[in-house]
């Protein structure tokens, strides 16, 4: 019974991923230049002749390069590992694909993670992690995101299992080694801040008993560092056509300019008082007293004070986010998760550690409601890839459209909430730069300068348009479809109206995507309780305009 239970919790991560990502299938900005990389990687090969032309003409970071130049090894792995599974289930599935093999590559390392804890500290400590883990929304959620942090959370979780304790202390120099091997490649290729949690990891290793010395990692991390340039190095500066080490530029944008400051700007605190509270739930509670416990503290200060600090120190950086500090979430719940153990084991020997594991339980159940509900909620911040699809839909299910190729303007918004080449098309190759599906043929165009989009002349070439503003384009155009997005909590009350779909169907435009969903189950829930509902306010963010043309009698959207 008890393999059966282990396996099932071991299980549970990677459904949990997966159904995270069909829930939430759609990308946002962040995400952009790695799914687009992988896109341009798969869909146009690698050429070995007249490289620069053939790169320039057709891969997307030549347009919209970002702020600084990213590596293009996660882009590479993913489509060179998920185009045989691709040629299978075809191109329209491909981002899933794609997405799908990062999650599952992501929920191996924690897999790793959850063997070697369970190893060092027992069965209960390793179901407790699990546990513990799958209640966490952020890791779940995130896993199969193409962000540089994705790319380096499987190096880094990796590094953390090696840093448990063998049963063989013998073994435990070798294993340190390799922590510092991985965390090098973490830092050369994908994340340049995660040098800072190596330092705190060596430094912790140096004064902590069975202590490391740096003669012992100084060969790894030198060894470790080349091989990662002399990998990044020349893939990077083949892709990007000029000599390039893309975590160098980052580096020097970040902590030498600090132009990430542009970005915005959080308090020294943030990360303690509120990242880490949402990232760990029920976890943040549990650490505190795995710390504190005589029983539990040395095993809980080796996994949880090289975080921390990490963690402190990366808190000078002004700009901060959630998941710049990902990595530090597997070994804090698994501190966490040896707290719980310790209290659960001895539920039965007093009335208090009754009381107490009950209470664990509960946190794990509110935890599992609080992951549950973010999902959903997030799942509605994505309008640009629901106004695609839906946009796609209602060309295919239009009759008497007397068109053949359509040209197709996607905003800011629509390309930073859920637009990607994947996306706009459906079957590959392309024939003439045209993305074709079904007997319509699509051509689609981004610009965003604004010059460029005040000129009328612009807008004649387009058939379609997907807009924040329907009267941004220029001319006569047609709303043919709103596409919601989140835009807070709401609480109504009997007899009070909701915002969102009531305000764009009396102005008789057609609500498309889960804006409908929410209103149903508003609706119904409205039905039960007498009119109360607290949940999701709906509000319109993509428009799908469609140009009017000469003998046209619709309502058009004019400038």
């Amino acid at each position: 019974m008890g393999g059966v239970i282990d396996i099932l919790l071991s299980l549970s991560i990677p459904t949990l991923v997966i159904i995270h990502m069909v829930v939430a299938p759609y990308t946002k900005v962040e995400e952009s230049f790695n799914i687009q990389a992988t896109h341009d990687i798969l869909a146009y090969g690698t050429p070995t002749k007249n490289v620069y032309q053939h790169l320039s003409s057709h891969y997307d970071h030549f347009d919209f390069p970002g702020a600084v130049p990213r590596t293009f090894l996660g882009p590479v792995f993913l489509a060179g590992m998920s185009q045989p599974l691709i040629s299978l289930v075809g191109f329209h599935h491909a981002q899933l694909v794609v997405r799908a093999l990062l999650g599952l590559i992501n929920s191996a390392a924690l897999l790793t993670f959850k063997h070697n804890l369970g190893r060092a500290f027992g069965r209960s400590t390793a179901r407790w992690y699990t546990v513990l883990q799958a209640c966490q929304f952020h890791i779940l959620f995130y896993a199969s995101r193409p962000l540089p942090n994705m790319f380096a959370f499987p190096l880094t979780t990796l590094a953390f299992s090696y840093l448990i304790p063998h049963p063989d202390p013998r073994k435990q120099g070798v294993r340190y080694k390799v922590a510092i091997a991985l965390l090098t490649l973490a830092t050369a290729i994908f994340r340049s801040e995660l040098a800072i949690l190596m330092v705190t990891v060596t430094v912790y290793g140096l004064i902590s008993p069975p202590r490391i010395s740096l003669p012992q990692i100084t060969a790894p991390f030198l060894g470790f560092f080349a091989v990662a340039l002399l990998v990044s190095v020349p893939i990077d500066s083949y892709f990007w056509q000029k000599p390039l080490w893309p975590e160098l530029w980052g580096f020097y944008y970040n902590a030498v300019l600090g132009s990430s400051s542009e970005w915005g700007v959080s308090p020294l605190h943030y990360y303690f008082t509120s990242a880490l509270p949402k990232i760990l739930t029920s976890s943040l509670v549990l650490l505190p007293f795995a710390l504190w416990n005589p029983g539990t503290a040395k095993q809980a200060r080796a996994l949880a004070v090289p975080s921390l600090l990490f963690v402190a120190i990366y808190s000078i950086q002004p700009h901060k986010e959630a998941r710049f500090i990902f990595y530090v979430a597997p070994p804090l719940t698994a501190a966490a998760a040896l707290g719980a153990g310790y209290v659960f084991s001895r539920r039965t020997k007093s009335p208090f550690f009754a009381t107490v594991s009950l209470a664990i339980l509960g946190s794990v159940l509110v935890s599992f409601a609080i992951s549950t509900v973010m999902l959903g909620i997030s799942s509605l911040n994505y309008p640009g890839g629901e106004a695609l699809a839906a946009f796609k839909d209602l060309v295919a299910s239009t009759k008497d459209l007397d068109i053949q190729t359509a040209a197709v303007h996607t905003d800011v918004l629509s390309c930073m909430t859920g637009v990607t080449l994947f996306g706009q098309h459906s079957n590959w190759p392309l024939v003439d730069n045209t993305y074709k599906d079904n007997t319509i043929s699509f051509t689609f165009d981004k610009t965003e300068d604004e010059m460029t989009l005040r000129n009328p002349v612009f807008w004649e070439k387009f058939d379609y348009v997907l807009a924040e503003d329907p009267a941004k384009p220029l001319g006569p155009w047609e709303v043919i479809g709103v596409v919601e997005g989140f835009a807070g909590i709401e609480i109504l009350k009997p007899g009070s109206f909701a915002t969102g779909n009531a305000d764009v169907e009396s102005a008789g435009d057609r609500v498309l995507g889960r804006g409908t969903l929410v209103k149903r189950v508003r609706d119904m829930v409205r039905k039960t309780t007498g009119g109360w509902w607290i949940g999701p306010r709906m509000e319109p963010r993509i428009h799908i305009l469609r140009k009017v043309r000469g003998g046209e009698a619709r309502k058009a959207v004019t400038s």
